[in-house]
């Protein structure tokens, strides 16, 4: 791609971004409803106008790991943790549920090979974080319990999913699964998201000095990109997803967290956590919509053959299935059934996670052009109705 067709394409993704965003906010929709829907216009589903390509596909990176930092932020980990138990029990049942269906379902009922129904089964387990966490956010809901249940399970989900996709990759390449390679990764990543937030914290000094010593613009915005990127460098490095590290870091940096190695951040400098917000705040609003416009662009709806009768017969059984397993992994959350309903909508999109483990599938050549067209509808109906649905049932929530 030329320079010249890189500044047109993304000065595009931009203003389409912001102008759907207000118009479905206009709508009382979510706005990342609208940045998906531009990216699904401008994409190769009607104007092919963007292709997803290295750059853009790095830029929309760079868009997720600033969203997962603003939500470290501005969380509360005393609260994270008072809900662990049932974060953890929503994301254990919101993998083990979807993959059982799928499998069973591909299996069982259509009676696809093993490697391609544990490949379905592994898919449908993703929920996309940066959807549910736009949504929360969009809404205003960012901060309720539901929310610190499902931001802890939709993590879990990314951790596990990203596993069993090595796992089945594996599998796939070589015929077997190595337990002591994947239990050394679920080591890496365990030992990571200890010792991360305790490294950051180490370094709050050190980022309270600079920035008062500095006699140059822009040094919070330098260090703080520059601490988010090292994050995710070392997160990709021991196997986890980069968002891991860029929410580490978010929450080592947030106002509420606390270790026994020292104080709360605005102890070194008083009104610096308001401070990194602020001078964060214009970089992640640039991004983190081109990361969804890019969510939709990655959805091909021209891969779907509406005349195939078996096509809405598999992605009639499969979608159902994704959808009411994880509604269902709502059920161990304490409260009233909207609070329970709410929590299993919040898992339910799949955006780019479920678009990751198509992609493989078919470069991989374990999924046909009919299997990933089923693949790519179920990701794009879950990404479009779970944030309506969401916003329905989390009206009256606090």
């Amino acid at each position: 791609m030329e320079v010249a067709e890189f500044f047109l394409k993304f000065l595009i993704i931009l203003i389409s971004a912001k102008f759907f965003a207000e118009m479905f906010a206009y709508l009382h929709l979510p706005g990342v409803l609208g940045e998906v829907t531009a990216g699904i216009i401008l994409g190769p589903s009607l104007l092919g106008f963007v292709k997803v390509d290295a750059i853009f596909y790095l830029l929309a990176e760079i868009g997720i790991l600033f969203l997962l930092f603003e939500v470290g932020l501005e969380t509360d980990v005393g609260q994270v943790v008072k809900v662990g138990v049932q974060s953890f029990l929503v994301a254990i049942t919101g993998v083990l549920l979807p993959a059982a269906a799928g499998f069973c379902i591909s299996n069982y009922i259509f009676h696809l090979s093993l490697m391609v129904s544990l490949f379905i089964g592994g898919t449908i387990v993703a929920t996309s974080i940066g959807i549910t966490v736009r949504v929360l956010v969009d809404i205003k809901k960012h901060q309720t319990k539901t929310a610190k249940i499902v931001l802890g399970a939709a993590i879990l989900d990314d951790i596990i999913g990203v596993v069993i996709l090595a796992i089945l990759y594996d599998f796939a390449v070589k015929g077997s699964v190595s337990v002591y390679d994947t239990a050394k990764v679920l080591g890496f990543i365990a030992a990571f998201l200890l010792i991360a937030p305790v490294i950051t914290k180490l370094l709050t000094p050190l980022i309270a000095k600079a920035s008062l010593k500095s006699r140059t613009q822009g040094t919070i915005p330098t260090i703080m990109v520059s601490l988010i990127l090292a994050m995710a460098f070392i997160s990709h490095k021991i196997g986890a997803p980069g968002i891991l590290g860029s929410f580490a870091a978010g929450i080592a940096l947030a106002r509420r967290f606390f270790l026994p190695l020292g104080s709360t951040i605005d102890h070194y400098s008083p009104g610096l956590a308001e401070k990194i917000e602020e001078n964060m705040k214009p970089i992640i609003n640039l991004f983190v919509p081109v990361f969804f416009v890019v969510v939709g662009a990655s959805i091909n709806l021209k891969a779907i053959d509406l005349k195939s009768v078996t096509f809405w017969q598999m992605a009639g059984f499969l979608t159902s299935a994704a959808i009411i397993t994880k509604m269902i992994s709502g059920i161990w959350v304490k409260g009233s059934l909207m609070t329970k309903l709410s929590t299993g909508i919040a898992m339910v999109p799949r955006g780019e996670v479920g678009l990751i483990f198509a992609e493989v599938g078919k470069k991989s050549g374990i999924f046909n052009d009919l299997v990933y067209a089923i693949i790519v509808f179920l990701v794009a109906l879950t990404t479009l109705v779970a944030p309506v649905l969401l916003r329905f049932v989390m009206k009256g929530e606090e």
